[in-house]
């Protein structure tokens, strides 16, 4: 099942991709998709819908977050073998777990505003996980129950911010709009193998990262056990797991990084395709909001 939310920022509604390809509406059916309805009873519900019942949605609507009332929204850095060895680092021992700040999240589509005094802007398509069920001190053999299912993220990265100024790396990861997600959320039930995942992006129709979740140093049932064990996972949590190579930090001869009027467009396999333009901030009309 394919649950998105469609509509103005801040005014999105509830949403199910049909077998077709059509966006249903489900605002008849629920409020939202918050907390509440990614719990597995609800799932099921929602999955028991017949999606031609449902009113077709027409036009083509701004897609947002596809789910609503994220109250952690957890990053894991360093996580593919391949792009450890493009950037001459040992794999780490233990998951690098950093944060993006929430008021980052926004649609897959969205605008991605290059920060104010931004050189170095980046681009890192990732396999985001979203918690359906309380974890704490998950056990990894049942650490895939808590997951609700899996989107695309695009963890936009300020080098500079992240690795150059003193501090964390939250800096750098968590300003505004650099947390695109979706378009939709795949129910866990509808990937097969999600350490088998083929996903990729490109800036300006050139690729840039093509990889596989099968790179993975340490997999999503070990990763969600293992941020389980340091805090309490809420339904509606996000846990962004790491990039295959290819990011422009990365790039040989020299780095390539984002500029105004830059486009990506990014996927996985089974969970949809996310295009963003990059604009410099303020932007037109002010930070975007999904």
């Amino acid at each position: 099942m394919k649950l998105l939310r469609y509509g103005p920022a801040g005014r999105e509604q509830p949403g199910m991709l049909d077998p077709s390809g059509t966006l249903r509406s489900l605002s008849g059916r629920i409020a939202d998709i918050g907390p509440g309805e990614l719990a597995p009873q609800s799932l099921r519900s929602l999955a028991a819908l017949d999606p031609a019942a449902l009113p077709a949605v027409p036009g083509s609507p701004r897609i947002g977050v596809p789910f609503a009332g994220t109250r952690k929204f957890i990053a894991i850095g360093l996580n593919y073998a391949d792009h450890a060895a493009e950037t001459h680092q040992a794999p780490p021992p233990e998951p690098v777990v950093f944060q993006k700040a929430i008021t980052c999240l926004q649609g897959p589509n969205d605008a991605v505003m290059i920060p104010r005094g931004s050189r170095k802007t980046d681009w890192e398509v990732e396999l985001g996980v979203v918690i359906g069920t309380r974890a704490q001190y998950a056990e990894e053999r049942h650490a895939l129950e808590h997951v609700a299912g899996y989107v695309v993220v695009n963890d936009v990265s300020e080098r500079e911010f992240q690795l150059e100024r003193a501090g964390t790396w939250d800096k750098g990861k968590g300003c505004d709009t650099f947390g695109p997600v979706g378009p939709w959320l795949v129910t866990r039930d509808e990937i097969a193998d999600v350490q088998a995942l083929g996903m990729w992006l490109e800036v300006n129709g050139e690729r840039m990262q093509t990889g596989n979740t099968r790179t993975m140093i340490f997999g999503v049932a070990h990763l969600v056990s293992y941020v389980s064990r340091f805090m309490t996972l809420e339904p509606g949590d996000i846990i962004t797991t790491g990039t295959p190579p290819g990011v422009g930090a990365a790039k040989q001869p020299k780095p390539i990084f984002l500029k105004a009027g830059d486009t990506l467009r990014l996927g996985i396999d089974g969970l949809g395709e996310q295009r963003q333009t990059l604009i410099a901030w303020p932007g037109p009309s002010g930070p975007p909001r999904g």
